[in-house]
Formats: structure tokens, C-alpha cells, sequence
């Protein structure tokens, strides 16, 4: 049985070894020689290049590695030295722009002062692009993934890995998700009409942001999760305190369920430019245009103390992981605030923000849907792992 055994691993060896090697003859018969030798004097060049041409590059629709390619990749060191390289590159190619609005809108203040977001006259207002991170600036480029630092910390990419990720999933409900700032509203663009309570917000949950948690909910409950959604409105009828109020509601939570391990703050973002212009954040995915979805860490760059929001950070890296090999755009990358969120309450407490003031309601729901099944494909394996 043991030669067996040995005969049998040798074969598999043998055959991905023999794919391999098809695949660098078959690629240096179509390949240019001087394209080959310049790949192969840069560090990770080859293997880089390789994936690039599997993957998908900046010049055309990037995809997903999987089924064959993603079992030679398995089996072969020198082009899984290379995958992290092109997802770094898929994630900076590829219609990227700068957004205006990222600088400008100052979400670490959103629980003292109401944004002051103007009414669009016009559709031909609104701005679509996608985000994405770029290798410079505020940016921090490690374990796959991006992350835009926005606090007073001097930070660079190895806090990317300092965390730990502590979000032990048993039984009884497991993920809350709350709204702090629930009236948050998109545009009314694609025909779904609500009455404004204030610009591009409304106090009825089948149109703001409790609609997108709820969508988010479901698809967690789909893949076996037990999951809490707090629909209350924190942010009206008065906007200042919304996070004091929501605070005290996750903390009730968490002392009726102690088996809940995951809270997620849902929100949408608001993107303005500096002469009126709105942003909507847009990422095709087969063929749709779904929102774009950001994962927001606090920190204890305010001063506040927040010991364990490392965790938080390696949880935020655990999902984001999985998102940008899943999709080419769907995600933005994390950005790392000031502001605690009242993520200090639990080492797996995120802020989720989907899509922006400019996108419609539909968007977001269709982008929510995507990033809730991607995630709780994730947390079934971590789940797993335990």
C-alpha cells in the first residue's frame, strides 16, 4: 500500500509537472523571445507575467484563477510566488481614477456634524468610477490587499499582519448588524422614489441603508448564519450622538447574545468633488454595474483607547482576501480612521460602506449581495478551521 501510495503522488507530481512544463513551451512558441528574457531577469518576472496572461492584466477584463489554473498554481512554487504580484496589479489597472471626495469627506466627524449634502438637479451630475489603490501616498500595499491610512499613526504594511483573528463562531446568533447612521439614502436616479427626510436621506427602511442590511442579512441566513439586525434609526430625528446611541444598543447585543462575534455598522458613503460634482463608486461584475463596498477600521489615532483594533484590522484582512480574488473591483480597499466606531466592543466590528450617495438603490443591493456571499464563503471556512 505504501509504494502505492509513493507511485501515486509521484504521478500526480508528474502530470502537474508535465502541465507546467506544456505550458512554458506552448508560451515561449508564442511568445517574443525578448519579451521572455526581460521577464526572466526581473525578480518574480516570469511567474508574474504568467499569471498576469491567466488572471487577466490592466488591458483586459481581469478574472478570478480557478479550476485548472488554480490547481497548477498549486502545484507549482514559482507561479504561486507570483499571485500576489497580480493581484496587486489587478487591483491598480484598469480604469482606476482619483477620488476628490475621499480627501474631502471627512468621515472620522460623521457622529458630531450631519454632512451638508446638496440635492443633484441633474443625472448628468453624478460622476461613475471605480476605486482603487495605487502604490503611493497614504497608501499600504501587503498580504494581498490595500489599505488607505487616513489616521495620525505612522504606519506601513507590515500592521497589515500584526493582528490576530478572533471571531470563534459557535452556536446561537452570530453576526449583528446595526445602523448607526440608518436614514443614509442613494439616488432616486433609477425610479425608486422615497420621501426625503433630508437630502439623499429618509426615514423609510425600504429605501436607505437598513434595506441594504437586511439584503446582507439574508444571505448570511441562506448560508446557515444566525444573524441579529438591529433596524433602528440612530441618526434621527437627531444626527449628532447617533454613534453614542448605537454603542449603547450593540453593547445590550452583546450581553443578550455572547455568541454573537461579528458586528458590522452598515453604511453608504458620500463622495462630493470640489466643484458639486457626485460620485458614484460602480464595479462590473458579469456584465452588471453593482456599488462598490469599503471596509472601514477605527483606530486609536483620536487618542480614545482601542488596544485590540490590530484584530480588527487582520479580521478586515481575512475578508478582504477573499473578495479580491473573487471579483476584479467589487471591493475598495480598507480604509484605517481615527474614530473608534465602537469597534472597541468586539475584535470582529467593522464599518461596511456600500456604495455612495450617487449610487442607486438597486446598485447597492446588487453589490451588498455579492460582498455578504463572498464573506460568509469566507467565514464558513474560517469556521471550519476552528
Amino acid at each position: 500500500m505504501r509504494g502505492e501510495r509513493l507511485y501515486l503522488t509521484a504521478l500526480r507530481r508528474g502530470v502537474a509537472l508535465g502541465l507546467v512544463l506544456t505550458a512554458l513551451w506552448g508560451g515561449s512558441r508564442l511568445v517574443d523571445p525578448a519579451w521572455l528574457r526581460d521577464r526572466l531577469e526581473e525578480p518574480a518576472g516570469l511567474q508574474t507575467a504568467l499569471l498576469a496572461r491567466q488572471l487577466g492584466g490592466a488591458e483586459e477584463k481581469p478574472r478570478a484563477l480557478e479550476g485548472w489554473g488554480r490547481l497548477i498554481l498549486a502545484q507549482s512554487a514559482p507561479l504561486a510566488a507570483g499571485e500576489e504580484e497580480v493581484l496587486r496589479l489587478r487591483a491598480e489597472g484598469g480604469g482606476s481614477q482619483e477620488l476628490p471626495g475621499e480627501e474631502a469627506h471627512d468621515g472620522d466627524g460623521d457622529d458630531q456634524e450631519e454632512p451638508d449634502l446638496q440635492p443633484q438637479a441633474e443625472e448628468d451630475g453624478v460622476v461613475e468610477m471605480t476605486a482603487r489603490g495605487k502604490q503611493e501616498g497614504k497608501y499600504l500595499w501587503g498580504e494581498g490587499v490595500y489599505l488607505y491610512n487616513r489616521t495620525d499613526l505612522d504606519l506601513d504594511a507590515s500592521v497589515l499582519s500584526q493582528g490576530a483573528v478572533d471571531v470563534p463562531l459557535g452556536e446561537g446568533p452570530q453576526i449583528l448588524i446595526v445602523h448607526t447612521h440608518g436614514s443614509e439614502a442613494y439616488s432616486q436616479t433609477d425610479g425608486d422614489f422615497y420621501e426625503e427626510s433630508d437630502p439623499y436621506r429618509t426615514t423609510d427602511c425600504t429605501h436607505n441603508v437598513v434595506k441594504v442590511g437586511e439584503e446582507i442579512a439574508t444571505v448570511f441566513r441562506a448560508h446557515g448564519f444566525q444573524v441579529v439586525h438591529d433596524t433602528t434609526l440612530f441618526d434621527y430625528p437627531a444626527y449628532n450622538g447617533a454613534y453614542d446611541r448605537s454603542k449603547a444598543a450593540v453593547e445590550q447585543w452583546l450581553e443578550q447574545y455572547p455568541t454573537i462575534r461579528i458586528v458590522l455598522d452598515v453604511h453608504r458613503d458620500a463622495l462630493v468633488g470640489s466643484n458639486g460634482e457626485v460620485y458614484k463608486l460602480v464595479s462590473e461584475e458579469a456584465g452588471n454595474k453593482v456599488a462598490q463596498v469599503m471596509l472601514v477600521v477605527g483606530s486609536s489615532g483620536s487618542g480614545a483607547e482601542h488596544p485590540r483594533w490590530k484584530d480588527n484590522l487582520a479580521f478586515a484582512v481575512k475578508l478582504q482576501q477573499g473578495l479580491v480574488r473573487g471579483y476584479s473591483s467589487l471591493a475598495r480597499p480598507i480604509v484605517l480612521r481615527n474614530s473608534r466606531y465602537n469597534q472597541q466592543l468586539s475584535p470582529g466590528s467593522l464599518l461596511v460602506e456600500v456604495g455612495g450617495h450617487g449610487n442607486t438603490l438597486s446598485e447597492a443591493i446588487a453589490g451588498a449581495r455579492l460582498w455578504a456571499d463572498n464573506v460568509a464563503r469566507t467565514l464558513l471556512a474560517m469556521k471550519e478551521e476552528q
